[in-house]
């Protein structure tokens, strides 16, 4: 089993680490590969909707876009995490995501998706709503918890005085891996389910 998890902070120890420490120690006791690759703090411009990825194969603008492509293929589970900045995302995050998702044209059917949202106070549930919704649009199942996947901090460090958002990080790895692996053993048993041509219905007509 191999995960790949995008840190949407620009502070490289901060609390979304915490969360994320917490979760990757239980991957590594169950034997799950998992990968972290800090976003936040990279330079990544937002989609401009030139479509040369449908020709190309890769998005037009070659940075870390292009270099998670073939890890996210690779990957069995996803794990996206940010802090909240005005009830949303790290921008930085999104402009990332935006684009992965739509310049890669592998089937991203059945792998396991999870957000893991960090604040000081609120916004956490918009967030965690917000980063939810690129599973739910790529046939992604979402790894669930004992709670919503939030964790409380503000200082660097804090997040370690938030115990129930710690366990409910613990509780949401070893669900994740659970349901990767019950996704595998399915896979190989009955196959992906069917599916059909997809139908564009535009608005306008």
């Amino acid at each position: 089993m191999r995960i790949l998890i995008l840190n949407g902070s620009p502070r490289v120890n901060g609390n979304t680490t915490i969360a994320l420490k917490e979760m990757m120690a239980v991957f590594e006791e169950a034997g799950v590969e998992a990968e972290v690759v800090q976003i936040g703090n990279k330079d990544i411009r937002g989609c401009i909707a030139c479509n040369s990825c449908r020709t190309n194969g890769k998005c037009i603008f070659d940075d870390a876009v292009n270099e998670l492509s073939p890890k996210f293929e690779a990957a069995d589970g996803l794990i996206i995490a940010s802090p909240v900045y005005y009830a949303s995302a790290n921008a930085t995050l999104i402009a990332c995501l935006d684009r992965l998702f739509y310049s890669t044209g592998f089937d991203k059917s059945m792998k396991v998706g999870a957000s893991v949202v960090v604040a000081r106070r609120g916004g956490c549930s918009a967030t965690f709503d917000e980063l939810n919704k690129y599973f739910t649009i790529s046939n992604m199942p979402i790894a669930a918890s004992q709670y919503w996947n939030s964790v409380h901090g503000r200082e660097p460090g804090e997040a370690e005085k938030d115990l129930e958002g710690l366990q409910t990080m613990r509780t949401l790895a070893r669900n994740m891996t659970f349901l990767m692996k019950s996704i595998a053993l399915g896979k190989e048993k009955y196959g992906l389910p069917e599916k059909e041509v997809k139908q564009a219905t535009h608005f306008i007509r």
